[in-house]
């Protein structure tokens, strides 16, 4: 796929996507933090339904710490993996009232220093919550990558470092949320949405593969 085409993709995808943002509730850094760590293995409308709960009565480090695991558990409960999620937000929240003065850091470095912290979750948080020019490789961005052929990669790091290298500029703030809601609801895993695809004619995906 040539530099030609792949700006056009973007330039169509912000069209038609015109509020690329996190289907995640947050209020803060922090917010968002806890939600993506949440959200591992789980939809984001099943976070919400926690957090919606557990935000107005614990939104800061401290606040959760207070609680407790057992407390906060009972607000993430509905959540898979809740007993190992539960028990690295403690941890976190420890970290970053003792080292950080409890503001979530805007290095990777540190973010991956937190429990429950990898690389997507350390790249959606500096995105989304700081702006930097990262990439978070989920299932639905590492699909379109492939499928497109905007990207295509053996793994989620290489997939990573193609996107950075080939996504136009102005489009590298916006590009992870464009991609995750276009894998979400149109370039969907099990059948494409293709007949209501706005990148239909530019994508190099074989459809012959899933029919």
């Amino acid at each position: 796929m040539n530099k030609a085409k792949r700006l056009e993709i973007f330039q169509r995808l912000s069209t038609a996507i015109p509020d690329p943002e996190t289907e995640l509730n947050y209020s803060s850094p922090f917010e968002l933090l806890i939600a993506v760590i949440l959200s591992a293995q789980s939809t984001d409308k099943g976070v919400n339904k926690a957090t919606d709960k557990l935000y107005p009565v614990a939104n800061t480090p401290q606040d959760i710490f207070d609680l407790g695991i057992d407390g906060l558990k009972e607000y993430i409960k509905t959540i898979g993996l809740f007993n190992t999620k539960g028990a690295n937000i403690i941890k976190t929240c420890k970290m970053l009232v003792d080292l950080h003065n409890s503001e979530v850091p805007q290095t990777r470095e540190e973010l991956e220093a937190l429990p429950g912290v990898g690389r997507k979750t350390a790249n959606v948080v500096l995105n989304t919550a700081f702006g930097h020019p990262t990439m978070a490789v989920d299932t639905h961005i590492f699909r379109v990558s492939h499928r497109t052929k905007i990207a295509p990669g053996k793994n989620v790091l290489d997939v990573e470092k193609k996107l950075l290298k080939h996504v136009p500029k102005t489009f590298m703030i916006d590009a992870h949320h464009l991609l995750i809601l276009h894998g979400r609801y149109t370039c969907i895993a099990r059948k494409p949405r293709c007949g209501s695809c706005v990148i239909e004619d530019l994508c190099e995906f074989n459809k012959k593969a899933i029919d």
